[in-house]
């Protein structure tokens, strides 16, 4: 886990500069400026910039935009026009007023040799902060070499407006010749003296870094002497003053550092281009047409998890604010307690993969989370109640309602098929049909219903998980180490990555090898197959799976994320009680990414679409014929006595001689009237029927029922692992009829218990 933080905090790349704003002298922001621009926000706009460039107009005018070199739009339209931008900030803001700064004058003095742009700058930065400052300009008048690019009322006007807020002194006429005079007098010296200016002899550390700190102890210089454009200049200016600034507070000499490339890496994909918006003859925007342009800057930025991980999207939170919220839940600075900025956040988390596999630099965050969630777990500071119906699912799953192990041979086998615990849970026919078509192409597969462990280690239950995968081992130790051909994805993933001893094939695979017989004839339907993320790697999966569909007659149409970019359904982490709001979102926005409905090959992913009425099928509905587009997904009570008829019946078509006759039977179903509106809310608050059955007996018979004041409704209550169950209900002929029920974690002390 340590490794993984590490590596989001010094290689993720989320914050590194844009490639326009890295090329450009002055580190504009350029994506904000933008951003700014584009919601005709002009006074925002023109002050970021102004405080970037320190001289706006001039700057605008000379500018040679660099960023329109490397602008990512190059490709895809035509570069963004920002120097047409500038100029529009600078033509429309309703205030070019500069900031005036209200500080105490500073007694240090500092002495600038040259009046350009480059000196002007640094000038201006240090009067902001109320040094005392002397230019010194050889000639009669400012602006150096702008005189002979610009026209005088641009740059003159601009320096007044610049300065008229601030105290300096300037000297014209003034050649200096002799730099000791400077530096026994002032503080500090910058040498601005321009193209062929002089250098006074000065040896400079970091050359290749501008402005220098010089041999000569508080000089420093820059500007065009050191090569340059106009605009760099300036740019050289406003860093030495910074340089000088920290040199009269510390007495340390700096050069500005070597300029670093950006590191950023742009996801392009998704990215339209778009044509640029034309600008008048003189290459100046109307209002409308700055903003329109600046909405054709994409604001780069290393953002591939973001835009494509549905749980960063989600919670607007990039890997370096997410580590930075986790590491503080988990080691919270308060004494009193945990913290809890970042628990439902780590919760929610389906572990699908996705981050890694658009990360550029295969950061993990979503093992990061997983490895938190062990974490909380371990300290007991993560809500049971996030994880605890799936924990008691997992439980119902591995105990004797529901688990089998059935070898129809006797004793060792070649191959075991291994559905998992929701394939059969969401319809036991999936698992009747492809067993009997496995047992038709090999008579000795066994069958083993009993669960991979995903829902522990979904619950940060790391040490119960163990248990549990040494159990499994144990048990396919024992039955000779056979295939394990499973049908589901999850489990594939799990051996895969747990007990990578074990032999595995998926039952799809299968399937499109051997050239089985397809029930289903689409006649050329449109459809689109959605891979479940616990597939992403698994090519061989994907492509049986279109070739199932195709042999069916589908015409298949792709989706927007597949094959390795598959998104999770939201099924994944067991999400939907730690964050509800969030897996609905997820689940309506996976269901929404095509018109076509969909194939899938994860029970899970076909019972989210087909709870939100997304036309979907499985793919073993196609090729054995077994549901429609529409058909409902089971409710949980009902996925639980779907495991329990799955394991009499392959009892009694496996193993006849084990059991007795009475068996057979389908246990009856609970005495309960409930409305289907009712069945739906208790589904989805993850409220067992057979749990509020109980808690209605055992008031019953303890006499621990309340009653309302006309006597016609009875309320219980009991806790129920560590969740306390309500029911409302009236007890009628066929049992009792429920008329509401819900749960919360508080705990109800009744009269006589401790």
């Amino acid at each position: 886990m340590n490794e993984i933080r590490e590596r989001i905090r010094n290689d993720c790349l989320e914050k590194e500069e844009a490639f326009c704003a890295n090329a450009c002298p002055f580190h504009l922001d350029v994506p904000e400026f933008t951003r700014r621009l584009s919601r005709g926000a002009l006074s925002s706009a023109y002050r970021l910039y102004s405080n970037a460039v320190g001289f706006p107009a001039i700057v605008a005018a000379v500018c040679d935009e660099p960023c329109a070199k490397v602008c990512a739009r190059g490709e895809m339209g035509g570069a963004v026009s920002i120097r047409s931008l500038e100029r529009a900030s600078v033509d429309y803001t309703p205030n070019a007023k500069p900031n005036q700064y209200n500080l105490p004058p500073k007694s240090l003095r500092a002495a600038i040799v040259g009046a350009g742009v480059s000196g002007l700058a640094c000038a201006l930065r240090l009067a902001n902060k109320k040094y005392s400052v002397t230019i010194f300009e050889k000639s009669g008048r400012l602006g150096g070499h702008l005189w002979d690019i610009l026209s005088p009322e641009v740059f003159l006007d601009e320096f007044r407006a610049q300065f008229q807020y601030e105290r300096y002194e300037i000297r014209y006429s003034r050649n200096i010749e002799n730099l000791a005079a400077l530096t026994s007098e002032y503080d500090a010296v910058y040498i601005a003296t321009g193209k062929g200016g002089t250098d006074f002899g000065l040896r400079v550390f970091m050359p290749e870094a501008a402005p220098c700190a010089s041999s000569e102890q508080g000089v420093f210089i820059g500007g065009r002497v050191l090569g340059g454009s106009a605009a760099e200049s300036a740019a050289h200016g406003l860093r030495a003053a910074g340089l000088i600034e920290a040199y009269l507070k510390t007495g340390n000499m700096k050069s500005a550092d070597v300029h670093r490339k950006t590191r950023m890496i742009l996801d392009r994909s998704g990215i339209k281009p778009e044509p640029p918006v034309k600008p008048s003859a003189d290459g100046r925007f109307s209002k409308e047409n700055a903003a329109q342009e600046a909405a054709r800057c994409m604001g780069c930025r290393c953002d591939a998890c973001h835009r494509h991980c549905g749980l960063l999207r989600y919670f607007d939170k990039f890997p370096k604010k997410a580590e930075e919220e986790v590491h503080a839940t988990i080691h919270p600075g308060s004494l009193d307690g945990d913290g809890t900025i970042a628990t439902r956040f780590i919760s929610s988390c389906n572990r699908c993969g996705l981050c890694k596999e658009v990360c550029p630099l295969d950061i993990d965050v979503g093992m990061f989370l997983g490895k938190s969630h062990q974490v909380m777990r371990e300290k007991g500071a993560m809500p049971w109640v996030f994880h605890e119906f799936w924990l008691r699912d997992m439980e119902h799953a591995v105990g004797e309602p529901s688990s089998l192990i059935a070898l129809p041979c006797g004793g060792a086998c070649e191959a075991v098929f291994f559905p998992g615990c929701q394939l059969g849970a969401s319809d036991p026919g999936y698992v009747l049909k492809s067993y009997d078509w496995l047992r038709s192409a090999r008579s000795d597969v066994g069958v083993w219903l009993s669960c991979c462990g995903a829902p522990a280690m979904w619950a940060g239950e790391a040490d119960s998980f163990a248990v549990h995968a040494r159990t499994l081992r144990v048990a396919w130790k024992e039955m000779g180490e056979p295939l394990m051909i499973l049908g589901c994805p999850s489990c594939k993933s799990f051996f895969a990555e747990y007990l990578p001893e074990v032999k595995t094939a998926m039952l799809y695979d299968i399937l499109a090898s051997s050239g089985c017989a397809i029930a289903e004839r689409a006649e050329g339907a449109g459809a689109s197959v959605f891979d479940p993320c616990a597939a992403r790697h698994d090519s061989s999966a994907q492509e049986s799976v279109r070739a199932l569909a195709a042999s069916a007659g589908y015409n298949l149409a792709p989706l927007p994320y597949e094959r390795n970019r598959a998104q999770c359904c939201s099924w994944g982490g067991h999400i939907e009680i730690a964050a509800p709001n969030y897996s609905k979102w997820l689940a309506n926005t996976r269901a929404g990414e095509s018109a076509s409905p969909y194939i899938v090959y994860c029970s899970n992913c076909r019972d989210v679409f087909a709870e939100r009425g997304k036309p979907v099928k499985h793919i073993l509905d196609v090729v054995f014929g077994l549901g429609g587009w529409s058909r409902l997904p089971p409710s949980a009570s009902r996925r639980r006595r779907n495991r329990e008829a799955l394991k009499r019946e392959l009892t009694r078509r496996v193993l006849p001689e084990s059991i007795k006759e009475s068996e057979y039977m389908e246990i009856p179903a609970p005495k309960l009237l409930i409305s289907d509106e009712l069945r739906e809310k208790i589904s989805e608050s993850r409220l067992l029927e057979e749990d509020l059955l109980q808690v209605i007996e055992t008031c019953e018979r303890e006499s621990r029922a309340l009653t309302d004041e006309e006597g016609a409704r009875r309320f219980a209550v009991m806790v129920i692992g560590n969740l306390t169950h309500w029911a409302e209900y009236a007890p009628c002929e066929e049992g009792y009829r429920l008329f509401n029920a819900y749960s919360h974690r508080m705990k109800i002390i009744t009269e006589g218990e401790p």
